[in-house]
């Protein structure tokens, strides 16, 4: 029995050192993060109830297909109102020139009632303004 589990644990590390020298090329390296202007916003309903989901979808385009979606940040500046902006990565990969649009989504779940404001980053020093009423 000692000698079976002495050949089991020696085969799995050996195994363990042929996965962990497996030379894998299929991801590609982020290379940076930076700011991506979100083109246009699409909020299906203008009124909600609280404690509701809504999803907010944004649209932005990317120049290649080393870029794609990163995240966003999600600021509260007071109880009712945010500002989003959202971030793209770069690869250094072999990229396919031309403009792409991403679509992303936040989903919003309001905890109390109100007027919520959002701002989207359009650019420069430009916003996409949008309001929720949460009854």
């Amino acid at each position: 029995m000692k000698k079976l589990l002495n050949i089991g644990f020696s085969v799995f590390l050996l195994g363990g050192i042929a996965v962990s020298c497996n030379d894998d090329n299929d991801y590609e390296t982020i290379e940076s993060i930076g700011k991506i202007k979100i083109d246009s916003v699409k909020i299906v309903n203008d009124t909600m109830d609280v404690f509701g989901i809504q999803r907010i979808k944004t649209y932005s385009t990317y120049s290649s297909q080393c870029q794609g979606f990163y995240g966003y940040d999600y600021v509260y500046s007071n109880n009712l109102e945010r500002t989003v902006t959202a971030y793209k990565y770069i690869t250094n990969g072999p990229c396919t020139q031309g403009n792409f649009v991403g679509v992303n989504q936040i989903n919003f779940s309001p905890q109390r009632k109100g007027t919520y404001t959002f701002k989207f980053w359009n650019g420069g020093n430009n916003w996409i303004t949008k309001t929720i009423v949460v009854e």
